[in-house]
């Protein structure tokens, strides 16, 4: 009886040790993603920041208790989930929904849906809320499709993300033989705002190229947004040292399940920030260089898998 108690005693001390470290790593991403908008805007005071999942990120260090943080919410215009009403079957994510709801912050919503049918009722939950859908099936699970068809296609001109209908998140090059079969595909859709890897063959994209897209087919003016990735080390990167490895750096911090090619870094670490933003290469100034009009960050939510175990 007294092992028990020793052992549950010191769960707890585990588990609230757990906590504050992972509530001081939120409070970490929150002013790097802060940082990154603070950067971008004295460039382009316009510049868009959507962070992607972590939502726990819109409290004040990453506590329920401690309310939305307005702070983090003023300096971002939208907010990524995935899989937030459907994850294969019908999973409504109440929690994750009425944080976002509450935050007032526009929803892009990225479901994954294992029947085709439910891909109306996805585009109808997010656009009774104001938000954006881009639900994806087995087919498209890496986005790497164009879907045939829009909806809420329209012919308005979109200057910033509050008047976007819909959205394109096509961040995988594989279908595309060609960078000018890429763009063309673009090019040829209606979408209000694209989110594309900023790079097509490892090869930046040019300010002439992201220019070409900020034309619908049908002539109106839409964004177009980057995909960073600002919570992980990416191994195909330009950034990556032949050397690198997990500890080495020693800010490369841990191994990403289900992603071979990433790792979770310390993103608090000045080496890292550095290759992300505040010098002509980091990867925020090549954006802007290469005038697109945001910056769409993923793996946020790195504040908490540094710290979680199987």
């Amino acid at each position: 009886m007294r092992l028990l108690l020793i052992l549950s005693i010191l769960l707890l001390g585990f588990t609230a040790c757990k906590k504050k470290k992972v509530s001081k790593a939120a409070t970490k991403m929150q002013n790097f993603v802060i940082e990154i908008a603070d950067y971008s805007r004295t460039f382009d005071a316009d510049f868009i920041i959507i962070p992607q999942n972590g939502a726990e990120l819109l409290y004040t260090d990453g506590e329920e208790e401690n309310g939305l943080n307005s702070n983090f919410i003023s300096h971002i215009n939208g907010y990524g989930m995935e899989e937030l009403f459907y994850n294969g079957g019908f999973e409504k994510d109440d929690f994750r929904f009425n944080l976002l709801k509450n935050s007032g912050v526009k929803g892009l919503i990225a479901d994954y849906l294992d029947d085709n049918s439910n891909t109306t009722n996805a585009f109808n939950y997010a656009s009774n809320e104001n938000w954006i859908a881009f639900p994806r099936t087995s087919d498209n699970y890496d986005y790497k499709n164009i879907p045939s068809t829009i909806f809420n296609e329209n012919t308005d001109n979109i200057t910033n993300l509050s008047q976007a209908k819909n959205y394109l998140y096509l961040i995988s090059t594989n279908n595309y033989a060609s960078k000018t079969d890429f763009l063309n595909a673009i090019q040829a859709t209606n979408y209000d705002a694209i989110i594309i890897d900023a790079y097509f063959d490892e090869s930046l994209l040019t300010a002439t190229d992201i220019n070409s897209l900020k034309t619908k087919a049908n002539g109106a003016q839409r964004l177009v947004i980057a995909y960073m990735n600002v919570g992980a080390a990416e191994k195909y990167r330009y950034y990556w040292q032949s050397d690198w490895r997990k500890g080495k750096p020693n800010w490369l911090k841990k191994k990403y399940d289900g992603y071979d090619d990433e790792i979770w870094v310390e993103f608090w670490e000045q080496e890292w920030k550095d290759i992300i933003f505040g010098n002509n290469e980091s990867y925020t100034k090549k954006l802007i260089d290469a005038q697109f009009d945001g910056a769409y960050l993923d793996n946020v939510e790195a504040f908490y898998f540094l710290y979680h175990r199987k």
